[in-house]
Formats: C-alpha cells, sequence, structure tokens
C-alpha cells in the first residue's frame, strides 16, 4: 500500500514510475441540487436536468474528460494510462443515470449506492472499485499497470469551461497525487462568495503555482470572505479531488473507521448485474455514517502530520451551478444584463434571469429577479437572495409536497408520464412508452383505468387476455385485475390513460414482474 508523505516531501522530484500509472476518473453523480428548485428535484436532480445547452451536466462532466491524457501527460509523459469514467450515483436514480451516459455515447462504470451518505462514503466506494478493476485502462499499455491507481474524483454537477486549462491542471495534480499527495483544485476567488468553502493555500511548490494546503474552512461571512479575497492565500473549494485510491482509503480508516468499515463490507457483499454495475449491499451500506471529504478528511490536512495537502490553481471558468444567480452568471444575457430560457418577456427589466418550461413569463420593472416556471411549480426570488430557496424545499419537505420530489413530467424506464390533470376520484395522464418499453405487470386495490391509444400500437396483457389495441382504440382495467402495457412497436406509443377511484396515489400497485428490476412502487 501506497504509505503518505509528509509536506516537505512533496517538494523533491518525483522517480520515474517503473509501471504505467492508471488515472481513475470518479464522477460524484448522487446529489440533489436543492437550491435549483423547482428545475432540479430528488427523483431528478441538478446533475440529470438540461440545464444548460441543451445537455445535462452528468453528460458535459463526462464529455469533459474526453482530451485528459489523450496524448502524453505533460508531468509524467506515456507512463499514464486513463482507465473509462466510473460513475458513482444513486440506486434511486440509476435508470436516469444510465439514460444521461447512454446519451453521452461514452463506456462508464458505474457504482450504485443503495441510501445517500455523502461524498466521503462515494469516493471510499470508488477507490474499492478502482483498486479491483485496476488493470483495466482505456487504451493499451506498453508497461505493466500500477495496481494503485489515482483517482480524479469530481462533482457531476458542476460547469468548466475551458477544457484545456482543466487537464492541464489535473496533470499537475496528478504529479502530486502519484507522490502521495491528497490533492484538490482551487479556484482563485473573483469575488467575496459566501456560498462556497475556502482553503488556506500555504508555501509555493515548484513554478506551477501548486501549494501546500494550510487549511479547509468553511463559507463564510461577508466581511471574512472580502478578507479572504484580499489575502490572496485564499482560494474557492471546487470539490475536485486527485489522491491515490490506498491513500485516500488509509486516510479515511484513520478518520472514519466506520465508514472504511462499512463501506468495505457493503462492496464486498455487492452484486453485479449483466450491464456490469456494482450494487452495494443494502443492508450493510444503510448503517454507514454519512460525511464529506471536506469534513471527514480534507479539514484535518495542517493538523495532521500524516496528511500531505496540495492544492493547483484551476482558472478554467470553473462554477458549481449551485443556485440561480450561478446560472445567471454563466449564462449569455441581453444589452440589459436579462438571461431568458424558453418562451419569456422582458420589457424595462434588468439584470434578471427567467426560465419557463412551456407558459409565457412575462416580467415587467423587475431588476435582480429569478423567475424559473414549471408545469406544477413557480418560482420567485430575489437574485441575492437563492441561497434561502432551501429553506422552501425544506417547507415543502414538512408539508410533504410532491413537488420536492417530482416533476409533474415523471420519467421512468419504459419511458415517461405526464399528470395532465386530477380532482375528486379522477386523474387523467398522458403517458408514452419507447418502442420495445414494457410496464411491470401489476395490480391496484383502488383503482380502475381506462387507456385510450392515441399514437402507435399497444400490446395489453388483462387477466389472461393479451391483445393489441391502436390509433383511436381503447380499453378497460377493471378494479383488481393484474395487468400490463407494451410497446412492441418501432415508433412511441402514446396513450391517455383516466384512473377513477377512491385513492390514486403511485404507491397503489402490487407488483408481479418487472424487468427492469424495481421496487413494488414507482410502475
Amino acid at each position: 500500500m501506497n504509505q503518505l508523505v509528509t509536506p516537505a516531501g512533496l517538494i523533491a522530484a518525483a522517480n520515474e514510475p517503473e509501471v504505467a500509472l492508471v488515472v481513475q476518473p470518479v464522477v460524484l453523480a448522487g446529489g440533489s441540487g436543492t437550491r435549483l428548485w423547482p428545475l432540479s428535484r430528488e427523483h431528478c436532480p441538478k446533475q440529470l436536468i438540461d440545464l444548460l445547452d441543451g445537455e445535462s451536466l452528468l453528460e458535459a462532466t463526462v464529455r469533459r474528460l474526453d482530451g485528459l491524457y489523450a496524448s502524453p501527460g505533460v508531468q509524467t509523459g506515456a507512463s499514464i494510462r486513463k482507465a473509462a469514467p466510473l460513475v458513482v450515483s444513486s440506486e434511486e436514480l440509476r435508470h436516469m443515470t444510465a439514460d444521461r451516459l447512454g446519451r453521452s455515447g461514452k463506456r462508464a462504470r458505474v457504482v450504485f449506492e443503495p441510501h445517500a451518505r455523502n461524498t466521503a462514503p462515494a469516493l471510499t466506494v470508488a477507490a474499492l472499485a478502482a483498486q479491483a478493476s485496476h488493470g483495466e485502462a482505456s487504451t493499451e499499455a506498453a508497461a505493466p499497470l500500477d495496481s494503485d491507481p489515482i483517482l480524479i474524483a469530481m462533482p457531476a454537477d458542476h460547469l468548466i469551461a475551458d477544457r484545456t486549462a482543466f487537464a492541464a491542471a489535473l496533470e499537475d495534480a496528478v504529479s502530486y497525487a502519484a507522490r502521495g499527495a491528497i490533492v484538490t483544485l482551487g479556484v482563485p476567488p473573483r469575488r467575496a462568495e459566501t456560498g462556497y468553502g475556502y482553503i488556506c493555500a500555504g508555501a509555493m511548490l515548484g513554478t506551477s503555482g501548486a501549494r501546500t494546503i494550510e487549511r479547509f474552512v468553511e463559507k463564510p461571512s461577508a466581511e471574512v470572505a472580502a478578507s479572504y479575497v484580499a489575502s490572496g492565500d485564499y482560494w474557492w473549494n471546487s470539490g475536485i479531488f486527485v489522491v491515490r485510491a490506498s491513500v485516500w482509503l488509509a486516510a479515511i480508516a484513520r478518520a472514519r473507521p466506520a465508514i472504511a468499515t462499512l463501506c468495505a463490507q457493503a462492496f464486498e457483499l455487492a452484486r453485479v448485474d449483466a450491464d456490469g454495475a456494482v450494487h452495494l449491499d443494502a443492508a450493510i451500506f444503510e448503517g454507514c455514517p454519512s460525511d464529506s471529504i471536506d469534513y471527514a478528511v480534507m479539514e484535518s490536512i495542517g493538523s495532521d502530520a500524516r496528511l500531505a495537502g496540495v492544492v493547483v490553481p484551476l482558472v478554467a471558468g470553473w462554477s458549481d451551478v449551485g443556485a440561480w444567480d450561478a446560472v445567471w452568471q454563466v449564462s449569455d444575457k441581453d444589452a440589459s444584463g436579462n438571461v431568458a430560457r424558453g418562451r419569456v418577456l422582458f420589457e424595462d427589466s434588468t439584470d434578471s434571469f427567467a426560465h419557463s418550461d412551456g407558459r409565457l413569463v412575462a416580467c415587467v420593472g423587475v431588476h435582480n429577479v429569478v423567475v424559473v416556471e414549471t408545469a406544477d411549480a413557480v418560482l420567485v426570488a430575489a437574485k441575492d437572495r437563492v441561497q434561502d430557496v432551501r429553506a422552501i424545499v425544506g417547507k415543502l419537505k414538512a408539508q410533504r409536497g410532491e413537488e420536492v420530489q417530482h416533476h409533474r413530467r415523471v420519467e421512468r424506464p419504459w419511458g415517461c408520464y405526464d399528470s395532465v390533470d386530477r380532482g375528486e376520484r379522477f386523474q387523467v395522464k398522458r403517458i408514452v412508452v419507447k418502442p420495445g418499453g414494457v410496464l411491470s405487470l401489476q395490480m391496484h386495490h383502488h383503482r380502475a383505468e381506462h387507456w385510450v391509444v392515441v399514437r402507435g400500437t399497444a400490446r395489453v396483457t388483462r387477466g389472461d387476455e393479451v391483445f393489441l389495441i391502436s390509433e383511436n382504440e381503447s380499453t378497460y382495467i377493471p378494479l383488481g385485475v393484474k395487468h400490463r402495457l407494451e410497446n412492441p412497436g418501432k415508433t412511441p406509443l402514446e396513450i391517455i390513460e383516466v384512473q377513477s377511484g377512491g385513492y390514486l396515489g403511485e404507491d397503489d400497485i402490487v407488483r408481479f414482474e418487472d424487468q427492469y428490476g424495481r421496487t413494488a412502487v414507482s410502475r
């Protein structure tokens, strides 16, 4: 196992490795992004929505890795091989994650967590997965591959404009991580930001701008943030870490032994599906403490002599896109500083952001305002108060509001449905089934359903019957009868479903068969 080095040892030049280093990109894709509500929801979070440029942030993150070590590295030459990305996501998001990765066209391995436990456990299981498959690299190696991969861990929901500068910073970081350091990328601050954590940079290391880490500090007040920016020694914490798998596992074992032990056990008993995805053992992982990389390990740097920390400057147009003001900052603006997404009109308004998912949004005489319209919720906020959106989400959770978890249009592995109308004892849904898509064989205790085909052909199972219905044809599913809907065609199937009954909740499902391996709810 690779040993941690002292900070002083980092100044020494690295020896040319006898084996080819394996660089393992790790994409942490399990977050919820509550500050971007109502566009971001628990079951359709920030990294999976098409927030910028027509693709999800997860897709953009995976594509960002294309140029990394496509040619010999600056620091260690041809002795580096890049493995396929390793994505850590949640079981709840597995089908949407697979869909976005499929849209990206990139090969990736996935580890699914059965419970949300923050970034420290996520990086721990990624380190275990990387070590278990250390021989798998994306290019053939002329030399034997190192059995201790260097992890490049990054959130799936950040934006980086300059890929070339990003790749150069990572190559610098890898050179320090190869010697046993825990490296993070720090962003020289462009303003006094209270929404970010900061890194206090220490002694210079060489000529690339890298410095030792003195300490990590949490989100400061406005006054403290201004003093940090004025000093020049405090950089924004990007949340991107570069570290050998063994170094991280040793550090987490000392700092949070319960996380290290339970992650190792959950990984040991994990199930690997036909697509190669790893599903951690749910019973064991449920007991794992929840903690972030910062709290678990990084805040010990500076006080723990056994940890060598390095911060490498990242000047690449980084943004965590963490709240609506950040989205406004990175978006193209009109002459008055306004950003319009969708059907939006501005009149006598300045420095504002408006997003429409469908309905017309008209803004008159507003300044520094955020308006976000979706089918089931509208947000109006002062732009300097968007960090407080999480308070609204908290209140909705307390009220058990469905708007916290789902959009009106809900994605499923077989397609999607949109709840277009609802009243006492009835609900109307528009259901779209992908070619080859199959809903589960199921039954309801409290509702009956009428199906009308408006496009395509449906194969219907109703009790012992199996039959086809086409456009402008319909069928009836009585309460308590087993049924299934399939699309046997090569074009999308669209139906209108009218539910009637005393209870219309999504949890009124008894599932008998399901080709997607889902539990009893979420048809």
